[in-house]
Protein backbone atom coordinates (compact mmCIF):
# COMPACT_ATOMS: atom_id res chain seq x y z
CA UNK A 1 0.00 0.00 0.00
CA UNK A 2 1.36 3.33 -0.86
CA UNK A 3 0.46 6.68 0.53
CA UNK A 4 -1.38 9.85 -0.85
CA UNK A 5 1.36 12.08 -1.57
CA UNK A 6 -0.90 14.86 -1.77
CA UNK A 7 -1.72 15.34 1.94
CA UNK A 8 1.68 14.15 3.45
CA UNK A 9 3.82 16.40 5.58
CA UNK A 10 7.70 15.42 5.71
CA UNK A 11 10.42 15.45 8.22
CA UNK A 12 14.19 15.85 7.21
CA UNK A 13 16.65 15.37 9.79
CA UNK A 14 19.98 16.60 9.31
CA UNK A 15 22.85 13.97 11.10
CA UNK A 16 25.54 15.51 9.23
CA UNK A 17 27.97 12.85 6.85
CA UNK A 18 29.50 14.25 3.99
CA UNK A 19 26.32 16.00 2.78
CA UNK A 20 26.68 18.89 5.23
CA UNK A 21 30.56 19.50 5.47
CA UNK A 22 31.75 22.74 4.43
CA UNK A 23 35.43 23.65 3.24
CA UNK A 24 37.57 25.53 5.10
CA UNK A 25 39.77 27.30 3.04
CA UNK A 26 41.81 28.63 5.76
CA UNK A 27 42.62 25.19 7.37
CA UNK A 28 42.47 23.32 4.26
CA UNK A 29 40.07 20.89 5.25
CA UNK A 30 36.43 19.77 5.43
CA UNK A 31 34.48 20.25 8.59
CA UNK A 32 31.22 21.56 9.81
CA UNK A 33 29.23 24.65 10.67
CA UNK A 34 25.58 24.83 9.99
CA UNK A 35 23.09 22.59 8.01
CA UNK A 36 22.72 23.28 4.36
CA UNK A 37 19.26 22.13 4.98
CA UNK A 38 17.34 25.57 5.01
CA UNK A 39 18.98 26.67 1.69
CA UNK A 40 18.75 23.41 0.23
CA UNK A 41 14.79 22.91 0.72
CA UNK A 42 14.23 26.91 -0.29
CA UNK A 43 16.49 26.45 -3.75
CA UNK A 44 14.89 22.29 -4.23
CA UNK A 45 12.02 24.92 -4.33
CA UNK A 46 9.64 21.84 -1.84
CA UNK A 47 6.08 23.18 -1.29
CA UNK A 48 4.93 20.72 0.74
CA UNK A 49 5.13 20.54 4.55
CA UNK A 50 8.19 20.42 5.92
CA UNK A 51 9.31 19.99 9.15
CA UNK A 52 13.49 20.32 9.69
CA UNK A 53 15.09 19.44 12.65
CA UNK A 54 19.26 19.98 12.73
CA UNK A 55 21.04 17.06 15.24
CA UNK A 56 24.34 17.75 16.13
CA UNK A 57 26.27 17.18 12.83
CA UNK A 58 28.90 14.74 12.85
CA UNK A 59 30.71 12.53 10.41
CA UNK A 60 28.99 9.25 10.38
CA UNK A 61 32.31 7.38 11.30
CA UNK A 62 32.15 9.83 14.51
CA UNK A 63 28.45 8.09 15.31
CA UNK A 64 28.11 6.44 18.52
CA UNK A 65 25.58 3.82 19.16
CA UNK A 66 23.80 7.18 21.27
CA UNK A 67 23.64 9.42 18.42
CA UNK A 68 21.95 6.51 16.86
CA UNK A 69 19.59 6.07 19.44
CA UNK A 70 18.79 9.82 19.55
CA UNK A 71 18.09 9.74 15.40
CA UNK A 72 15.74 7.04 16.58
CA UNK A 73 14.41 9.00 19.40
CA UNK A 74 13.12 11.91 16.58
CA UNK A 75 12.08 9.47 14.77
CA UNK A 76 9.65 8.41 16.85
CA UNK A 77 8.96 11.63 18.58
CA UNK A 78 7.82 13.10 14.82
CA UNK A 79 4.43 13.81 13.74
CA UNK A 80 5.12 13.19 10.29
CA UNK A 81 4.49 9.83 8.90
CA UNK A 82 6.88 10.54 5.89
CA UNK A 83 10.63 10.96 7.46
CA UNK A 84 13.87 11.92 5.73
CA UNK A 85 17.21 11.59 7.38
CA UNK A 86 20.09 13.18 5.70
CA UNK A 87 23.23 10.87 7.04
CA UNK A 88 26.47 10.29 6.62
CA UNK A 89 26.93 7.49 3.48
CA UNK A 90 30.07 5.21 5.85
CA UNK A 91 27.46 3.63 8.38
CA UNK A 92 24.18 5.10 6.92
CA UNK A 93 22.68 0.99 6.93
CA UNK A 94 23.88 0.48 10.90
CA UNK A 95 21.61 3.41 11.62
CA UNK A 96 19.13 2.58 9.25
CA UNK A 97 19.36 -1.02 11.38
CA UNK A 98 18.30 0.77 14.28
CA UNK A 99 15.44 2.55 13.04
CA UNK A 100 13.88 -0.85 11.23
CA UNK A 101 14.37 -2.67 14.84
CA UNK A 102 12.08 -0.60 16.43
CA UNK A 103 9.49 -1.36 14.02
CA UNK A 104 7.50 2.10 13.44
CA UNK A 105 4.71 2.95 11.72
CA UNK A 106 6.15 5.22 9.18
CA UNK A 107 8.41 5.87 5.99
CA UNK A 108 12.02 6.24 6.83
CA UNK A 109 14.38 7.36 3.78
CA UNK A 110 17.87 8.06 4.71
CA UNK A 111 20.08 9.49 1.91
CA UNK A 112 23.94 11.38 2.11
CA UNK A 113 25.90 12.44 -0.45
CA UNK A 114 29.67 11.54 -1.93
CA UNK A 115 30.21 15.20 -2.71
CA UNK A 116 29.65 17.91 -0.29
CA UNK A 117 26.37 19.93 -1.33
CA UNK A 118 28.49 23.30 -1.57
CA UNK A 119 30.95 21.59 -3.77
CA UNK A 120 30.22 21.42 -7.38
CA UNK A 121 28.71 18.86 -8.94
CA UNK A 122 27.57 17.12 -5.52
CA UNK A 123 25.04 14.77 -5.87
CA UNK A 124 23.46 15.91 -2.21
CA UNK A 125 20.23 17.41 -3.65
CA UNK A 126 20.04 15.08 -6.36
CA UNK A 127 20.12 12.33 -3.42
CA UNK A 128 17.83 14.32 -0.95
CA UNK A 129 15.20 15.42 -3.73
CA UNK A 130 15.21 11.72 -4.82
CA UNK A 131 14.62 10.64 -0.94
CA UNK A 132 11.43 13.34 -0.38
CA UNK A 133 9.95 12.15 -3.32
CA UNK A 134 9.60 8.58 -2.40
CA UNK A 135 9.60 9.04 1.01
CA UNK A 136 5.61 10.28 0.56
CA UNK A 137 4.75 7.14 -1.59
CA UNK A 138 6.47 4.07 -0.09
CA UNK A 139 4.62 1.70 2.41
CA UNK A 140 6.11 1.38 5.86
CA UNK A 141 9.66 1.02 6.33
CA UNK A 142 13.07 1.70 6.05
CA UNK A 143 15.24 2.29 2.78
CA UNK A 144 18.04 3.87 1.29
CA UNK A 145 18.15 6.64 -1.37
CA UNK A 146 21.56 7.22 -2.87
CA UNK A 147 22.71 7.47 -7.07
CA UNK A 148 19.28 6.97 -8.43
CA UNK A 149 18.14 3.85 -6.84
CA UNK A 150 15.96 3.03 -3.51
CA UNK A 151 16.95 -0.23 -1.58
CA UNK A 152 15.82 -1.85 1.17
CA UNK A 153 17.71 -0.77 3.75
CA UNK A 154 18.75 -5.09 4.34
CA UNK A 155 19.79 -5.13 0.96
CA UNK A 156 22.07 -2.61 -0.17
CA UNK A 157 26.06 -2.00 0.72
CA UNK A 158 28.35 0.78 -0.14
CA UNK A 159 30.76 -0.31 -2.77
CA UNK A 160 33.93 2.11 -1.44
CA UNK A 161 35.87 1.28 -4.58
CA UNK A 162 33.38 2.68 -6.73
CA UNK A 163 31.93 5.25 -4.52
CA UNK A 164 28.08 3.96 -4.92
CA UNK A 165 25.50 2.06 -3.28
CA UNK A 166 24.38 -1.69 -4.79
CA UNK A 167 22.08 -4.04 -4.03
CA UNK A 168 23.35 -7.32 -2.02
Amino acid sequence: MTKNSLSSPLRIIATGGTFDKHYDEIAGQLGFCNSYLPEIIQRARITLPVTQEVLPLLDSLDMQENDRQCVLASCQGATEQSIVIIHGTDTMCKTAAVLAAARLDKTIVLTGAMIPYEIRHSDALFNLGLACGVAQTLPVGVYIAMNGQVFAWDKVHKNTVAGVFQPI
